[in-house]
């Protein structure tokens, strides 16, 4: 039998004998004494949990649980049967609410694992077989119809597809997807059906991952949590030492037996764990995964910020930043022929170019008569157009640049740019420029993490100083190091880390040793960065920056949340001991008390699960004012 469904029996067993205890009192029926039926229905609950104790103290673990156990025994050992099972309803009542409270935090948690992928259909020439997902092999040609998982992470081979990738990275709207795109497992085609071919097999797929994360959480203990548990075990003597004070100068057992009935179960061990696993649920929610409450709590305490440039600040590829067209010309219509010329390319920028097009929608047509000048561009006809695409020196010679395009020469003279010429028959009809671009929400997420109390903010790139200085200005970072080689970048990390808690947050697989350096070490992995994932213990699902600060700011609430918990708990747990001690509270009304603390605790840990925004602008409602 389950231990969660033992707990319940035992509850309802108590609950039934003191229901049938009191109707036994009350009618004056004298056959069986109500005080027998109360201590019979104690029993269980007492012989369960001391079996349970005795467990844990074989494996070198001893908890507050032995007040319960003492108050119990006291109590049925000085005639106070009624006290006995009320106690033995709280106790049981308490490790029962414990049980949703955890189900509760976990269950988003479990959704994740529960909706793994199970099948695919392998295409085998012209006809399809559905097989496990398990199965499936990298380079297998997957068919993945309207409405189902996608079972393995690939590469997208027809020409669009719809992607529902809420559950991987919280975005709630459909994400459009074109050829040769990148696809996780998990999301599920929210359009036609479509091909791709598979990338990684299951086991090393996105969602694997993700469930690997997810078990992690579920099993990891914070050092917080550690060091609550540890507290907690002061506990027991404390409680036993005040109600011994309380019964030598009294001289009334029964003050004592309120002292300990009061202290049963301490909140304390109640708070941490659903606090940290609901954050670690929520952060799931929005596309965070951490690597279990440890990385949470760890998060918490961040000081300085290290960023990666490429691929992090920046969206680390070649983005079309800025299209010039000559009068008479339109940007789209020489973006579409630009990106018909570069299907013949083979270039990293060519499928950059067919990519932006695609993403536009724009209908590319087949080029003719092409002709590749190794390191300068391409010729050829599209539409009966003769098209000359490339560097300045191959599509205008020594011609000077036309009125129109001395601007934008002039705008990026000095940038970390690559500007492309198109000419159609000739003449000089667009220039495309193409450049690593910061991240849109870049400078947000810089300002957010300022606003939660990150002091220190820097950058480490393999770039030059001058791209580098050029990103940090418009940020307005703290620090920059450039040139910086995976050496570099990790001893980079340890000097800073040896002055404050540091975050380092990467894409790359030479960011992984230094995020696995870093206190916390933060991996964009939409891109599917397998390495800097790994050594990360904390995996953004999105290509976006924003969440690194959402992370923060859900570490943070949670563990305050928890750290309110148990200071609240604990000073209510103390203060009804001492009145207890003096006489105020009998064994009885003790443990109603403590059951009101302990679910005022729990449901003040269950916040964690929530977004925690209309509390933060509430505060901040209150700072301004």
């Amino acid at each position: 039998m389950k231990e969660s469904l033992l707990r319940r029996a035992l509850l309802i067993i108590a609950i039934l004998g003191l229901a049938v205890g009191l109707g036994v009192w009350r009618s004056g029926i004298d056959f069986v004494p109500h005080d027998a039926i109360w201590t019979a229905a104690t029993l269980p609950v007492v012989v369960t949990l001391a079996i349970s104790i005795v467990r844990d103290f074989w494996i070198g673990r001893i908890g507050v649980d032995a007040i319960a156990l003492v108050s119990m025994s006291a109590a049925l050992l000085l005639g106070q049967s009624l006290a006995a099972i009320v106690i033995a309803i709280m106790y049981a009542g308490g490790t029962a609410l414990e049980d949703l409270a955890r189900g509760r935090a976990e269950r988003n948690l479990k959704a994740l694992t529960d909706r793994a992928p199970r099948v695919a259909h392998r295409k085998c020439g012209d006809a399809t077989e559905t097989i496990s997902a398990d199965q499936v092999a990298v380079g297998d040609e997957i068919l993945v119809r309207a409405g189902e998982l996608l079972p393995v992470d690939g590469i997208l081979i027809d020409a669009s597809a719809l992607l529902d990738e809420a559950t991987v990275t919280g975005e709630p709207l459909p994400e459009r997807r074109s050829a040769g795109d990148a696809l996780r497992s998990g999301t599920v085609n929210a359009g036609e059906a479509f091909v791709m071919r598979a990338s990684a097999v299951a086991d090393k797929s996105t969602y694997a991952a993700i469930v690997r994360m997810v078990a992690a959480a579920q099993t990891a203990k914070a050092p917080f949590i550690r060091v609550a548990d540890r507290f907690a075990l002061l506990l027991l003597p404390v409680t036993l030492a005040v109600a011994g004070i309380a019964w030598r100068l009294s001289g009334d057992p029964i003050r004592a037996l309120a002292v300990l009935v009061v202290a049963t179960p301490c909140p304390l061990i109640l708070a941490a764990p659903v606090a940290f696993i609901g954050g670690v649920s929520r952060a799931a929610r929005a596309g965070i995964l951490m690597k279990g409450s440890a990385a949470l709590e760890a998060l918490a305490q961040i000081r300085t910020a290290i960023f990666d440039k490429t691929g992090t600040l920046t969206l680390g590829g070649a983005e079309l930043i800025d299209i010039e067209v000559a009068p008479g010309h339109e940007a789209e219509e020489a973006l579409r022929l630009l990106a018909s010329l570069e299907q013949a390319s083979h270039h990293v920028l060519a499928d950059s170019i067919v990519r932006i097009a695609r993403h536009r929608n724009l209908v590319l047509s087949h080029p003719h008569d092409v002709r590749e000048y190794r390191g300068e561009g391409l010729k050829g006809e599209v539409d009966r157009v003769s098209i000359a695409a490339g560097s300045r020196s191959l599509v205008l010679g020594d011609r000077p640049l036309p009125h129109w395009a001395e601007g934008g020469e002039e705008r990026h003279r000095n940038a970390q740019v690559l500007r492309v010429f198109l000419a159609f028959d000739g003449r000089l009809a667009g220039i495309f420029t193409f450049g690593d671009q910061i991240r849109q929400d870049a400078r947000d997420t810089v300002g957010a993490l300022r606003s939660a109390g990150v002091c220190r903010i820097l950058m480490l790139t393999g770039d030059d100083g001058a791209a580098a200085k050029r990103v940090s200005d418009l940020l307005d970072l703290d620090a920059v190091i450039a040139d910086a080689i995976p050496a570099a970048k990790l001893e980079a990390v340890k000097a800073e880390k040896a002055t404050a808690p540091t975050m380092m947050v990467g894409d790359g697989i030479n960011d992984a040793p230094a995020l696995a350096a870093a206190t916390v070490g933060v991996a964009m992995g939409a891109r599917g960065g397998t390495a800097s994932s790994e050594a990360a213990d904390v995996v953004v699902l999105t290509d976006r920056l924003k969440p690194v600060a959402e992370a923060l700011r859900i570490a943070r609430r949670t563990r305050g949340i928890a750290l309110q918990s148990i200071i609240v708990g604990l000073t209510l747990s103390g203060a009804a001991m001492v009145w207890a001690a003096v006489g105020h509270v009998t064994p009885v009304a003790g443990a109603l008390l403590q059951e009101g603390i302990d679910v005022a605790v729990i449901l003040n840990a269950l916040r964690a699960l929530g977004d925690g925004r209309l509390e933060h602008d509430r505060d901040r409602r209150i700072e301004r004012s």
